[in-house]
């Protein structure tokens, strides 16, 4: 049977959007016009649809073949590029294939060749040594975030990637930091590059912060404390030091999510789901988090530990103020810790009447269950909303996002009612599938 492609406002409307941003608009028309595009746009501008769109007028509905790869540094950008894709029900068969999942299973998703396919360098050049899809119609390549996939040394596999890829007609390359060199082994020649990263952004608020001594902890929950509803952003240099971060969080009874790369990958998406839902407002992170990672809008982040590179400081301070909203930066630092010089003292002075030791509860209003199906028992957010409002007698109000994934689905709801709502709905039916619920 015949597929056929969604035109642009179908999916606009699917995505509750009425109309594309500028970039959007511009790079639609370049990638479409140009062979070689270079995309440099802030974290949190919409690249993502910025490339899907037109990549998708390039595939052929009636190939059941891979068209196009998009090499990604991480997984979570992958998970991420995977989700979109399938949200704007674009009609083509997209997998994302990453460290950390048993190779045995991304055999079984390609053994039916998406049109197109997402994941980061190291497994896809795997795949790729072990013929495990054919590359003869792959005609378009995305490198999205390029810079740190070289960054994170994926040199060597992305040149062997684009080695075997002998019938590209069409590269893009995005990123968004300033100043990058394209490297000689991405065929990359004579590219149209379209410059959002000057201008434009929403004002973003920089305060540095002296803490009395050297330890920052007390300085750390005070500034946490002034932002009680808030969600933010800890930024650690090391998985150590997340751990000291998140005990003392823990013994002063503020809920937080961690997130770094020695944690295994189930771990990692369940601590962004619970970000993303509002069961955590506070997630302590490597710069794993500074880029390529689905998030809400933040509304701060905390340098908890310095920086070392002003990249990672720009791309640190790039989780706030994105798209249309403000956001605020601190810098916190012990009274005889030196600034690095891309960082300019600001000081800023703690609102009055907050002492060191005052307490604000941050204990999530929004608690996380987990629910043993997902798409591949064709269960979709209709029917998990319907079994919650109507079996679980939620008001429309209290059900907090949906996230469904392939063999589960992850729901927020108020932590008062968590309890009772699993003795009501484990083990009932979601279609014909009877699903566990538990607590995250």
């Amino acid at each position: 049977m015949q597929k056929t492609k969604k035109n642009h406002q179908e999916i606009l409307t699917k995505l509750g959007i009425s109309e594309l941003n500028p970039m959007q608009k511009k790079a639609h028309k370049v990638i479409t016009e140009q062979k070689d595009t270079v995309l440099l746009s802030p974290t949190g501008t919409g690249k993502t649809l910025g490339f899907l769109l037109p990549l998708l007028e390039l595939l052929d509905p009636d190939l059941d073949q891979v068209q196009a790869i998009i090499l990604v540094p991480s997984r979570e950008l992958a998970i991420q590029i995977e989700q979109v894709t399938r949200e704007i029900g674009s009609g083509f068969k997209t997998n994302a294939v990453y460290g950390g999942r048993a190779f045995a299973k991304d055999k079984i998703e390609l053994n039916h060749p998406p049109a197109i396919l997402i994941g980061t360098p190291g497994r896809i050049a795997d795949h790729i040594r072990r013929k495990t899809f054919a590359v003869e119609e792959i005609r378009t390549l995305i490198l999205d975030e390029f810079d740190k996939s070289l960054e994170v040394g994926f040199t060597a596999e992305m040149s062997e990637i684009i080695g075997s890829l002998t019938q590209l007609e069409k590269r893009i390359l995005t990123s968004a930091t300033q100043g990058i060199e394209i490297p000689g082994f991405t065929g990359v020649k004579e590219p149209k590059i379209l410059n959002y990263l000057e201008g434009g952004r929403p004002p973003l608020e920089i305060k540095t912060v002296s803490v009395p001594g050297r330890n920052k902890l007390p300085g750390l929950k005070k500034l946490i404390n002034q932002n009680p509803s808030a969600s933010g952003i800890v930024f650690c240099n090391f998985k150590d030091s997340i751990a000291e971060v998140s005990d003392y969080l823990n013994g002063n009874k503020i809920s937080h999510a961690c997130f770094f790369g020695g944690m295994e990958q189930k771990d990692r998406e369940r601590a962004l789901i619970k970000f993303r839902n509002g069961s955590h407002r506070i997630i302590i992170a490597t710069d794993l988090a500074a880029r390529g990672i689905d998030v809400p809008e933040i509304d701060f982040i905390i340098h908890y530990q310095l920086p070392f590179k002003n990249e990672e400081f720009i791309h640190r301070n790039g989780r706030t103020a994105r798209m249309h909203s403000r956001g605020i930066a601190y810098v916190l630092h012990g009274e005889k810790e030196n600034l690095p010089e891309f960082i300019k003292p600001n000081q800023h002075k703690w609102e009055e009447g907050l002492s060191f030791e005052s307490t604000v509860n941050t204990s999530a209003e929004q608690t996380t269950l987990f629910i043993s199906g997902g798409r591949k028992d064709k269960i979709s957010k209709a029917d998990i909303a319907g079994l919650f409002l109507k079996q679980g007698q939620l008001e429309k109000e209290e059900l907090g996002l949906i996230e469904l994934k392939q063999d589960c689905a992850f729901v927020a709801v108020p932590t008062f009612k968590a309890k009772n709502l699993i003795e009501i709905l484990n083990n009932t039916r979601l279609k014909r599938k009877k699903v566990r619920i538990s607590l995250v």
